[in-house]
């Protein structure tokens, strides 16, 4: 069975240093395991709400730029809700998936009365108001029956490993609740999509940013409830801003200039910097100031392996 990774952008703005971090990653994760391994990019275009129409193709544009291309076509999310409508209705038919009435003010106002003070960043732990039925409320969600699921099951705390920062643990019920699956003005939650998705391509080995760490518990439940593989999980390091954030286009990302072979290598030696591979590599030279794009590659790919998945 060939091992599959996968680079999955969501198209609310181009590249930038950060997503590009990630894209490397999974792209050296896969090259790693040797010429059977295959990569995937997927648009995750899901929401159509914050996606922008051109985005996508400008990003895959950028990353064959930096000589990362996919080793087929790539998938658009927005094309494929039939697959999550059959996912949801089956969590549904399993009594792991309800409908829920409450708006984020009601939610904040019920967790305001039991005393909880939402953190910024933090999640917003759902108190269940809607688990025994609407009350005559109209639904504007559907959500994922996690403490039901969990309790069915046995499972107070998720425990898993994570291929670069370790073991990992989280209670779900009590830390995130029982979470969105779909919204009902129509969009769907990137829990249920990435889960489907990565089940329908294959994918064995997920390679992405650290600050998406948090919502593996939770996909590893959906998993389970949805009777999928779970693959690997490696959280790569992340870019931070000004503010001391992830950078993003919220807090001041620029896209990544990669108009020119010269522009597009040393935005890969910056990520390569991130993930701490070398700057050269075979001995002075290989991604070296005087490297091309495919030549600086080449070299990381063996630097990657013994720095992340190195062979038994």
């Amino acid at each position: 069975m060939p091992r599959i990774g996968r680079f999955a952008p969501s198209p609310t703005g181009p590249l930038h240093a950060g997503s590009l971090v990630a894209a490397l990653a999974s792209w050296l994760d896969v090259r790693a395991r040797g010429p059977q391994a295959r990569w995937l990019v997927r648009i995750e275009d899901a929401d159509t709400e914050r996606c922008q129409p051109g985005l996508g193709e400008r990003i895959l544009a950028q990353l064959a730029a930096c000589g990362l291309q996919p080793d087929e076509a790539p998938t658009w999310q927005s094309q494929r809700g039939t697959l999550y409508e059959a996912a949801l209705a089956q969590l549904t038919s399993a009594h792991w998936a309800y409908p829920c009435g409450c708006s984020r003010k009601d939610i904040d106002e019920a967790l305001a009365a039991s005393g909880v003070v939402h953190a910024r960043h933090g999640e917003r732990v759902y108190p269940g108001t809607c688990r025994d039925g609407l009350h005559g409320k109209p639904a504007r969600a559907w959500r994922f029956a996690t403490t039901r699921f969990e309790q069915a099951h046995g499972l107070q705390t998720l425990h898993w490993t994570d291929r670069r920062l370790g073991p990992q643990q989280q209670q779900v019920g009590r830390e995130v609740g029982d979470f969105v699956l779909q919204r009902a003005d129509g969009p769907w939650a990137y829990q249920l999509a990435v889960v489907v998705d990565d089940a329908a391509q294959g994918v064995t080995d997920v390679v992405r940013g650290a600050d998406l760490a948090d919502n593996t518990a939770r996909q590893i439940l959906l998993q389970r409830a949805l009777g999928l593989p779970t693959p690997s999980y490696l959280h790569a390091p992340l870019v931070l801003g000004a503010d001391g954030d992830k950078l993003s286009k919220q807090n001041g990302a620029e896209p990544l200039a990669t108009g020119t072979p010269a522009e597009a290598l040393a935005a890969l030696r910056a990520a390569a910097r991130v993930l701490g591979l070398p700057e050269g590599a075979q001995g002075a030279q290989g991604a070296g100031a005087a490297a091309s794009i495919p030549q600086a590659l080449a070299a990381w790919v063996p630097a990657w392996r013994d720095l992340y998945n190195p062979r038994p």
